[in-house]
């Protein structure tokens, strides 16, 4: 398939080419134009289309610019005004107007005439958010949009001090890679104790934010914030019990196989007990993986790698990189986490991580890595309503590209046994977080089944399901307050309710292309950029069979793609 990476941004043709969001004033004429004007033929209908797509281009991309600024620097002050600002001030006052739209859409004689195959998708989101929409939550969401970012103001100054030299969380996690057991400890006690100095302020934004939740589902006429989640995020192709099932295959096919690999690691490094601080390590005498030492060389070597599978790939990267649009280093003053954020209008991406020289640190990017392939593959769409994928498309893409990439990270490791580690390390990644994804996931549908609950019941909630999906072949006696905040350092809990099943669902799928790709490299290949070509104008299963696979939770399935996995363990 003939693709390329020669991203222009988009040519203005409604908006001034000049035209910044300073003020409110400045927008609104548009908006206006867009719900005054009269559409009397199917031509009318489809420039009106590509004036609304353009706005909303502008729009978002101007709201990603500022959120990406403030994470790069969470210290400066006028960054996060300017941030608050458009969530406070400007996206509020486009909501009523985006209702609007959506209903002159719906109601147009001339939209029944618009292709069905290209459309559905759309017209049943646009139907979806009228649904949904109420004057009185604007307010109570843009209170939360800014609120979810307090997570990465607290998160952001957390740092410890390791042999007279501070850290990050992030930085001061390859610590626990080290040969000296004791170093190990030191290492997870301080990260730990550091997490629980801000617990409390920690549990009162999550308050915060679970009744202002449950507030916008209550006035969108739902019993909680899970239903109207649910909604929301169009999962129109599974429901909660399909949740509740994938919970079920992970406790009968996946913990077994996490309890094999940690009792290979408890022999491989000769410990009587596995500890915490134990799962990343090597035995003395190997050396941790250092796959890289700056974040140059990080995106260098990446290059290297993606072009060995796909020159298309390096060249979405290699694009980026013209265009500044990475921050790939860890650093005091910057929020935690990693990100591709898909810039509508220029159409390359952002990446930004935080990356301190590990093997993890890998992955992240090959992962960011296949997200900012999607946002160039989506980019020829004709509207921006197009380059809306579902999420759990969006992380096959970035899952599938780690699982791929392994077969080239010889651009990391020019050591064999290495680079045989680092696919060991990977594939154990694969099976690991599945528990963890089942047990956030399911802790999030209580949390909000219960929204009025206490921090003794959240926390007695939170400790009943980290048991259900862990093995005891991790020893945690006398840590048990630092596991009963495990869920602190989750992200997703405070910035993207409900969004983690996604990984779930997507790690099977990438699972699945990876099979294909065992079997005929090519036609996987393809088959890949075929479905991210696709952006959302498809349903979720059909965006999954343009990949060739199946869209399937159930146990039996899922059973099927573990022995998978367990055998190119065993063969490693």
């Amino acid at each position: 398939m003939n693709v390329s990476a020669a991203i222009k941004k988009l040519e203005r043709h409604f908006l001034p080419e000049d035209f910044t969001i300073t003020i409110w004033e400045v927008l609104e004429p548009y908006l206006k134009n867009l719900v005054n004007r009269e559409i009397n033929s199917f031509s009318d209908l489809e420039q009106w289309l590509k004036d609304m797509s353009e706005v909303e281009a502008v729009v978002s991309e101007d709201a990603c610019w500022r959120q990406i600024k403030m994470t790069c620097d969470t210290e400066n002050k006028s960054l996060e005004e300017a941030f608050t600002f458009f969530m406070m001030e400007i996206q509020p006052k486009i909501q009523p107007y985006a209702d609007l739209l959506n209903k002159k859409l719906i109601n147009n004689p001339f939209t029944k005439e618009l292709p069905q195959d290209k459309f559905f998708t759309y017209l049943r989101s646009v139907k979806k958010s009228i649904d949904l929409f109420r004057e009185e939550n604007i307010p109570l969401q843009a209170e939360l949009g800014v609120m979810q970012q307090q997570y990465g103001a607290i998160a952001g100054k957390m740092t410890v001090e390791v042999n007279g030299q501070e850290y990050t969380l992030q930085q001061a996690s390859k610590f626990l890679l080290n040969h000296d057991r004791n170093l190990r400890e030191e290492v997870y006690r301080k990260i730990q104790q550091r997490r629980l100095q801000d617990k409390d302020a920690m549990h009162d934004l999550y308050s915060k934010l679970i009744a202002k939740r449950h507030q916008v589902a209550l006035n969108a006429g739902f019993e909680n914030y899970r239903d109207y989640k649910f909604v929301e995020l169009g999962r129109f192709d599974y429901t909660k019990e399909d949740c509740y099932q994938f919970h079920e295959a992970v406790k009968l096919h996946v913990l077994p196989i996490v309890e094999k690999i940690n009792r290979n690691k408890k022999a491989k490094l000769g410990v009587d007990v596995l500890k915490p601080w134990d799962t990343e390590a090597e035995p003395a005498g190997v050396e941790p993986l250092k796959p890289f030492n700056t974040g140059k060389e990080l995106l260098d070597k990446s290059i290297a790698c993606f072009e060995k599978l796909n020159p298309f790939f390096a060249d979405c990267l290699r694009k980026m990189d013209e265009l500044k649009h990475f921050d790939l280093e860890s650093r005091k003053g910057k929020a935690p986490g990693g990100y591709n954020c898909p810039l509508t209008e220029s159409g390359a991406p952002f990446i930004f991580m935080n990356a301190a020289g590990q093997m993890d640190d890998v992955t992240t990017m090959v992962h960011e890595g296949g997200h900012a392939v999607h946002s160039f593959l989506a980019h020829h769409l004709e509207l921006s309503a197009f380059k809306e994928y579902p999420m759990e498309i969006a992380e096959v893409a970035s899952m599938s590209m780690e699982l791929f990439s392994m077969d080239e990270w010889e651009s990391f490791f020019d050591n064999k046994e290495d680079l045989k580690r680092a696919k060991e390390h990977q594939l154990e990644r694969t099976i690991t977080i599945f528990p963890w994804i089942a047990t956030i996931d399911k802790f999030q549908h209580w949390v909000y089944e219960n929204p009025n609950h206490s921090i003794e019941e959240r926390t007695a909630a939170w400790m009943r399901i980290l048991n259900e999906f862990s093995t005891d072949t991790i020893d945690f006696t006398g840590l048990e307050q630092f596991r009963e905040i495990g869920w602190q350092r989750q992200l997703h809990l405070f910035e993207v309710p409900f969004y983690y099943i996604e990984y779930g669902i997507a790690q099977l799928g990438a699972i699945g292309l990876w099979m294909q790709f065992k079997q005929n490299k090519e036609k996987a290949i393809n088959n890949y950029i075929n479905a991210l070509s696709l952006g959302g104008t498809k349903t979720l299963p059909e965006l999954y069979a343009a990949a060739g696979l199946k869209f399937d939770l159930s146990p039996n399935y899922i059973k099927t793609l573990m022995q998978f996995v367990n055998e190119e363990m065993e063969k490693l």
